[in-house]
């Protein structure tokens, strides 16, 4: 399993990417695709939406089933990955490329992981 060092995690298996700009892109960790299985869909929000730390922002569907992702932020939903919508596979193929969605005038964040803090945290589960 991949985690990768400049990103930070947090506990509902959500990586996080903080941008030189100020916003934050999120996506699904390596740990989650995996759990979850082959997904098959994906709902996103739309640009302008507000997200609320720790509140579910979209779900995906797995074979095996739907699971709620959780915004590690506030803020304005600045852009959606568009492409995940017609294929939601690449999530399972590159996680930490497949983004979901980027966060703009970002406020509250959850507690964020460090890479080896969220290690250790799924070897807890």
């Amino acid at each position: 399993m991949t985690n990768l060092e400049q990103l930070k995690y947090t506990k509902s298996h959500e990586w996080v990417l903080e941008n030189a700009d100020g916003t934050v892109t999120v996506g699904l960790t390596d740990y989650a695709q995996k759990e979850l299985g082959d997904l098959v869909f994906v709902n996103l929000p739309i640009e302008g939406d507000e997200v609320t730390a720790g509140e579910s922002f979209g779900d995906v569907e797995s074979v095996k089933a739907v699971s709620d992702v959780f915004s590690p932020v506030s803020g304005t939903v600045a852009e959606v990955n568009e492409e995940l919508l017609d294929a939601p596979q690449l999530i399972n193929e590159q996680p930490y490329e497949a983004w979901l969605i980027k966060v703009e005038n970002v406020g509250d964040k959850e507690e964020l992981l460090t890479a080896a803090e969220y290690e250790a945290f799924i070897q807890g589960e």
